[in-house]
């Protein structure tokens, strides 16, 4: 049996960067929790790699888009002059635009 580590990720598209050959699309997910009996949001951004094919559908995204994204978890590591560091990567397999902004929005 093949090991995996994966990633889904319903959000909001914050910011979108465009770069040589990838794409980092910023997406915010909400989380609720208990703090002294009341119940509070907190909001995480997780920045999201995309490849290939998936960077014309994250092109046709914009900030505000409600978007579902799938893919892979990536753990690298690199010497730096402090000592080794690691870095986790999500990795896009699929990518679609569930709502936009303006659509979903009160």
């Amino acid at each position: 049996m093949q090991n995996i580590a994966e990633f889904r990720i319903i959000g909001r598209v914050g910011k979108i960067t465009e770069h040589d050959k990838v794409t980092k699309v910023s997406v915010a997910a909400n989380y609720n929790r208990q703090e002294n009996g009341e119940w509070i949001t907190d909001t995480h951004w997780n920045e999201v790699t995309v490849f290939g094919k998936l960077i014309e559908r994250a092109a046709k995204s914009q900030k505000g888009d409600l978007v579902h994204i799938t893919g892979r978890v990536r753990q690298n590591s690199y010497d730096a002059p402090e000592g080794k560091r690691y870095t986790v990567e999500l990795i896009a397999d699929g990518f679609a635009v569930l709502a936009k902004g303006s659509e979903d929005r009160d």
